[in-house]
């Protein structure tokens, strides 16, 4: 059986659950004392390790005292702002429901910087949960290395079962120099890491925003983990499926990734949006994308824009890539990526079914390299992947505009390919196309019996927006579920405009 007929099940079977009477609640038992909590300062420039912390007079000195202590549920590990504080911060206890250990900031000045120096992580969660990190300077440069592995923050479960509530929030992760490793042991700026092969374990509320990364390696934002065997990955790490859950990564920044920008693996439900990744794959050997996920479902991308890929292999701007299923990317923005913009590409024996591409901006991506192209359609077959209502355009006179080497199941229906001034090749005879508007494209594809040629008078190169008289308006034909708003806001009319752009003409 597929993986979408079991996820489908597991849906009906959640909803039918929520739908059942409530049972009675317990009798209520005798009231609680209130939770005792207490704040620990560290000041690393003149703090003292034989001080009870507890105040900013008396704060502790050492990333190892702040490690070592016996902290509560609810307690506070404050930074002295305008210090720097060199090693890791492990600390070794958890929070609880209602009542997460954070670690933040105090004082005046610039935040606390954690500086790694090399170490495998300057923040190091290990199997432990209910944390939550703010308002933190994080950086780890040691001695160049190709073996070592690095990470601004990292987060690791290892045979722990079920770790929950994690926070990141208004922290600069920055200057990782780690070796080019991804998963299952990886390198990069906020990692969240599952190991082991004992216990099946997962993450389950995990949020990271108003974050940002500068110049890591080899991951911007990512996730690992060693549970992804299941129908959909037959040959997957572990022996089931623990996927985490309750992801959330949004309004954040990633500068010059070494490799990915954000990704996401072995997750369900999870959410990106609103983030922007600003030059990705700039030293990694290996195959990478901006924003992508990886063993995946029902995984949500909206409102991010990517920009400063380099490179002419997997350096799209986004990635259907092996065992994502029921996946949507819509309202994304793409522009100026030397890698191109879609990359769909199942792994061999996997199953990625029921993706959905749509009211997504494209401005001058491009890839010189066969069999690539602005989208490429490679790999293992994707079925019934749905590409609709995305703006193709294109200054770049050597790229292909959609290129396959022949696994088919993607349908093209209601886009806007518009090629350089001097024309662009559409090289897929595998997939299907439907209603499509080819401005200085060749060959159109013949399978396209609505196909429009001409001009789309767009406002401008970078806007896309189109001008009255444009021939994509309501040149296209209803998809069935396919979104009620296009990429500027815009109510999708019916009959709908071809490409992301529903508006009336300006």
């Amino acid at each position: 059986m597929s993986a979408v007929p079991r996820l489908a099940t597991a849906l009906a079977a959640t909803a039918a659950l929520a739908a059942a009477p409530a049972q009675a609640a317990p009798a209520p038992g005798p009231p609680r004392p209130p939770l005792s909590v207490t704040t620990y300062y560290v000041d690393c420039a003149a703090g003292s390790d034989s001080a009870s912390g507890t105040g900013p007079a008396t704060a502790w000195r050492t990333l190892a005292k702040a490690s070592g202590a016996a902290y509560r549920p609810g307690d506070r590990i404050l930074f002295r702002r305008g210090t720097t504080c060199t090693g890791t911060f492990a600390p070794t206890a958890s929070g609880a429901a209602g009542a997460p250990l954070a670690a933040g900031a105090y004082g005046g000045g610039a935040e606390p910087r954690l500086a790694g120096g090399g170490a495998r992580a300057a923040i190091l969660l290990d199997n432990v949960q209910y944390w939550e990190l703010r308002d933190l300077d994080v950086t780890n440069t040691g001695p160049a290395t190709t073996t070592e592995r690095r990470a601004g923050i990292l987060v690791r479960l290892h045979d722990a079962g079920t770790g929950r509530h994690y926070l990141v929030d208004g922290v600069s992760v920055h200057d990782v120099n780690g070796a080019d490793f991804k998963d299952p042991d990886p390198s990069g700026g906020i990692l969240f890491a599952v190991q082991g092969s004992a216990k099946p374990t997962r993450f389950d509320g995990v949020t990271i925003r108003n974050s940002s990364v500068a110049h890591t390696d080899r991951t911007g934002i990512g996730t690992s983990s060693t549970w992804g065997r299941r129908p959909a990955h037959p040959s997957g790490p572990g022996t089931s499926f623990a996927p985490i859950t309750g992801l959330s990564v949004h309004h954040n920044t990633v500068r010059d990734a070494g490799g990915d920008g954000i990704v996401v693996q072995n997750a369900v439900g999870a959410r990106v949006e609103h983030n922007l990744v600003d030059g990705f794959n700039t030293r990694s050997g290996g195959y990478n994308a901006g924003i992508w996920a990886w063993n995946s479902d029902a995984v949500r991308y909206q409102f991010n824009e990517v920009t400063g890929g380099h490179g002419t292999r997997d350096s799209m701007a986004y990635d259907i890539d092996g065992g994502n299923n029921g996946n949507v990317y819509q309202y994304n923005y793409s522009h100026d990526n030397e890698g191109g913009f879609l990359l769909i590409c199942n792994g061999a024996g996997m199953i990625s079914d029921r993706n959905t591409f749509r009211y997504n901006v494209s401005v001058n991506d491009r890839n010189t390299t066969g069999p690539y192209g602005v989208i490429s359609v490679v790999c293992a077959p994707a079925t019934r992947t749905l590409v609709h209502n995305n703006t193709v355009t294109t200054n770049a006179p050597d790229t292909v505009v959609v290129s396959s080497n022949g696994p088919g199941g993607v349908t093209f229906r209601d886009n806007i390919f518009a090629g350089a001034a001097a024309g662009s090749p559409l090289a897929d005879a595998h997939n299907t196309y439907d209603h499509n508007l080819y401005a200085r494209i060749s060959p159109v594809p013949a399978t396209d019996a609505g196909a429009v040629r001409g001009d789309p008078r767009f406002l401008a190169p970078y806007d896309v927006r189109l001008r009255s008289g444009s021939p994509a308006l309501g040149a296209g034909v209803p998809v069935p579920g396919g979104g009620d708003r296009d990429f500027y806001g815009n109510p999708v009319p019916d009959p709908p405009n071809l490409g992301a752009d529903q508006g009336r003409g300006k």
